[in-house]
């Protein structure tokens, strides 16, 4: 038997290759071990803390916001989605590095990014803050692609509201605004939160509360880099009530291409409850530019505009009244007995007090007139005979029966209420004395009175319905997801006329004139099925009686031009719509705002010429 025998050497090199190996195990279970000390003992505490926070988010779930419908249930406003960019301040370690990448990825305003991270409670350092809405699926696209380089950055998908047919109906469906600090501290505002879009004006702000819906909320598990993991607990939101409107959709829709290129106002109501059909302001301005949170250089091209886009001229519009306002001269006339219906008053076309000398705008005159022509073809020098007889103080008793002077009561916000002047007015706030001459002016809608488009439209209605003043109405109900109806709107009359009813047919009888006599101002609303009542009105901007004030061609410039009123109701016998339209500086009601007025029954009652 053999006995195997080492080599000495080679035992001595495996020895010195073990000890180096032992060594290079040792130095890296050293390193190791010192890195674990490190980040567990030294800053165990601080990872801890990150992980705690970060494993666990409890995120908003908004609702969707109501519907906006008109009275024949299409939709005029509903919800789509919106991608919209939150930051978490807490996880931005580097923020000017966020910047700079965002800058390169998007559009974005940087000095806004560092404002909102500047500002952003530090009670709550892992609420995101919004830093832009409804970005571009591009910018999306984009941000996906770097997001482990954008710590902090997320992503929201969100309800955004949606104004599907753009500027129509703008100033009744009005628009949304962010939250302010100030609006959430109020108890209108209970269910909202910073960063939320509310109604800042029109029915968008009057049913804040029904349109708003409830919040619900998600708990969700992510990991580090806040992608989420599995959700633990789940709130589902309650989408806001869905709100009718009076208003006619295809009637909006006519009455506002009926204004393209002009500015003034059109109100179409139902004469016989109040209901509000149509309501036209011009220029209009889209709601959609509101969603995403407006640029500062739009909102200042928008609010500084001369043509005040934002004003809702049919509310918040407040000019004479014109010719329009005979129809309460003669009403007030006829009542108070200072006038009888057959009396003919000679017109040669100037009256005269004292010194002063008032024009009727027919320059050598009418003639001998009555009542009916008087109204029929708007005889000026006929009613300043009858305002002198009834005074400045009787006649402002008239027309604030028909609710001229103060506010409709629409549920509209910002409505004006016009003037109607009296003795004690002018003493109280001139200090001087009323003067007979301002009557005589007051007496054709001149002088200091000052009116709304929805009064002369509800001023018309009460004529032609037996004399009930309605409180306007632009919700029809309000409505559920379901379809259960909790709030549904009915006519409210504010007051019924004690005027006469022969009184009122004397009146209406000439109304009928202004359109259908051979000599009446309105006769560009004639249909020769439907029998339309009306008066137009030209109200005087400014007196002209320099020369220099005209145009080189002999024009009167735009901006003194006369303003164009034109009232109706039709038909006649039946009154089913009812209208008050003014173009500012259109010139004479009859050829300016009448055709509009034509267009928009021919279209209601679906009637041809």
């Amino acid at each position: 038997m053999k006995t195997s025998k080492f080599d000495p050497v080679s035992i001595e090199i495996l020895d010195k290759q073990l000890k180096k190996i032992i060594i290079i195990v040792l130095v890296v279970f050293g390193v190791l071990a010192l890195r674990f000390w490190f980040l567990q003992i030294v800053n165990g505490s601080i990872y801890r803390s990150k992980s705690e926070k970060n494993s666990i988010r409890l995120l908003d779930i908004p609702p969707f916001r109501g519907m906006i419908l008109d009275r024949n249930g299409e939709k005029l406003v509903d919800n789509r989605p919106s991608y919209d960019l939150y930051i978490i301040p807490e996880q931005v370690q580097d923020l000017e590095q966020i910047v700079k990448s965002l800058n390169k990825l998007m559009d974005i305003d940087t000095d806004l990014i560092r404002q909102k991270v500047k500002e952003a409670s530090p009670r709550y350092p892992f609420r995101p803050v919004c830093l832009k809405r409804d970005i571009s699926r591009d910018s999306l696209a984009a941000l996906e692609t770097h997001r482990f380089n954008l710590p902090g950055i997320m992503i929201k998908v969100m309800p955004c509201r949606h104004y599907i047919y753009g500027d129509l109906a703008c100033h009744i469906l009005g628009y949304l605004g962010e939250i302010s600090e100030s609006q959430l501290r109020r108890r209108r505002y209970l269910e909202n939160k910073p960063g939320d879009l509310i109604g800042k004006s029109g029915v968008e702000w009057k049913w804040q509360k029904y349109l708003n819906g409830k919040r619900g909320g998600e708990q969700v598990e992510v990991d580090a880099e806040g992608r989420r993991i599995r959700v633990i607990a789940r709130k589902s939101p309650i989408p806001g009530e869905n709100i009718y409107l009076t208003i006619d959709r295809d009637l909006q829709s006519v009455a506002e291409k009926s204004l393209e290129g002009k500015k003034g106002a059109i109100v179409a109501l139902n004469p016989r409850n109040g209901e509000i059909l149509a309501l036209s302001s011009s220029p209009p301005f889209d709601p959609n530019l509101f969603v995403g949170g407006i640029d500062k250089d739009t909102w200042k091209s928008i609010s500084l505009s001369p043509d005040h886009p934002l004003q809702n001229r049919a509310l918040c519009g407040q000019y004479p009244p014109g010719s329009v306002f005979k129809i309460v001269v003669a009403l007030a006339g006829l009542e108070e007995g200072v006038i009888d219906p057959e009396e003919e008053i000679f017109c040669s076309g100037i009256y005269s007090l004292g010194r002063q000398r008032y024009r009727c705008w027919k320059r050598y005159g009418h003639g001998a007139v009555n009542l009916h022509r008087s109204l029929a073809e708007s005889c000026d020098v006929y009613f300043y005979n009858i305002g002198d007889r009834l005074g400045v103080d009787k006649i402002s008793q008239y027309a604030r029966l028909f609710g001229l002077g103060q506010s409709s009561g629409v549920e509209l916000e910002q409505e004006k209420g016009g003037l109607m002047p009296t003795s004690a007015w002018k003493l109280k706030r001139f200090g001087v004395p009323w003067q007979r001459g301002e009557t005589i002016s007051t007496s054709i809608g001149q002088s200091f009175v000052l009116v709304t488009p929805i009064q002369m439209a509800s001023l018309i209605s009460s004529v032609f319905n037996g004399g009930i003043v309605y409180r306007p109405q632009i919700t029809r109900h309000i409505e559920t997801r379901e379809g259960e109806r909790i709030h549904q709107f009915v006519p409210k009359p504010l007051r019924r006329l004690k005027i006469k009813g022969e009184h009122f047919e004397l009146v209406k009888k000439a109304l009928i004139g202004v359109v259908n006599d051979p000599h009446g101002t309105g006769a560009r609303t004639r249909f020769k099925d439907v029998l339309v009542a009306g008066k137009t009105g030209t109200a005087q901007v400014v007196s002209l009686d320099k020369e220099e004030e005209l145009t080189e061609d002999g024009e009167v410039p735009l901006r003194f031009r006369d303003h164009a009123w034109f009232v109706a109701v039709a038909p006649e016998e039946d009154p089913q719509i009812a209208l008050a339209i003014v173009v500012e500086h259109g010139g004479h009601g009859g050829s300016a705002s009448a055709p509009l007025a034509k267009e928009l029954i021919k279209a209601y009652l679906g009637v041809e010429e």
